[in-house]
């Protein structure tokens, strides 16, 4: 029994003591670390000289620094010249753009006044040929007032009763009249149509703008008026043979 208790103490003994030995072993580290972690005077002292001390750079380094930042500067400046040269184009482009809709549509407003104006034109010849080119009845009133309309235009006087009356003496308004027995007829031209006038008188005295036949109703008074206008002063004043 004795021997069993001594045994037993001295075991709780041993543990105790081995679990204070590793604590202080622990500790004696722990210091030691710290202690190694701690610069010592000189190392500080060399320390904050080190940091004190003003950063000298070479001329190597300095050129360096120096070219590298131009570049940067350089290509800053290229990426905004470029920028520019862009909007530039993209403004120049969009103006263009623009004037062309616009040369199209003044081109377009042109064009329109331009048929406008053609149209009107046309309308106004229209009218006016309308105007000129009266009708007249196909009878001896509707030839009378044709011709003294060419008369006037011609500026050869006379006037309906003046070519009324004569007419009637002369063919009593036979267009197709031919006198085949005076003077005239026996020397081989006789007298013709409305008037009675024959073909060399005729020809000589001619309107230009009626027909070339003498036969014509209108050509045949206005040719034998302008040649009274010539012997006579005026058909108006023809009151006999002529």
């Amino acid at each position: 029994m004795p021997e069993n208790t001594t045994t037993s103490g001295h075991s709780r003994m041993s543990t105790r003591t081995r679990r204070l030995a590793i604590a202080a072993a622990a500790t004696l580290s722990a210091a030691a670390l710290a202690f190694t972690l701690v610069p010592s005077s000189n190392e500080r002292t060399t320390s904050e000289a080190v940091s004190a001390a003003p950063v000298v750079f070479s001329q190597e380094q300095l050129k360096d620094v120096k070219a590298s930042v131009t570049d940067q500067l350089a290509g800053a400046t290229v990426k905004a010249e470029a920028a520019a040269a862009k909007k530039k184009a993209v403004d120049a482009a969009a103006a263009k753009k623009k004037a062309a809709a616009k040369k199209k549509a003044a081109a377009k407003a042109a064009k329109a006044r331009k048929a406008k104006q053609a149209a009107s034109r046309s309308a106004k010849r229209a009218a006016l040929k309308k105007a000129a080119t009266k009708t007249y009845a196909n009878n001896l009133d509707g030839w009378i007032r044709e011709s003294l309309a060419i008369m006037a235009n011609k500026g050869i006087p006379g006037s309906y009763n003046g070519l009324y009356r004569n007419i009637m003496r002369e063919s009593t308004g036979n267009p197709n009249a031919v006198n085949g027995w005076d003077v005239n007829a026996q020397n081989g031209t006789p007298s013709i149509g409305l008037l009675q006038v024959i073909q060399p008188t005729f020809n000589a005295y001619h309107v230009s703008g009626t027909s070339t036949n003498i036969y014509n109703p209108v050509a045949n008074i206005t040719a034998a008026a302008n040649y009274a206008a010539d012997k006579y002063g005026s058909i108006d004043n023809v009151n006999g043979a002529y």
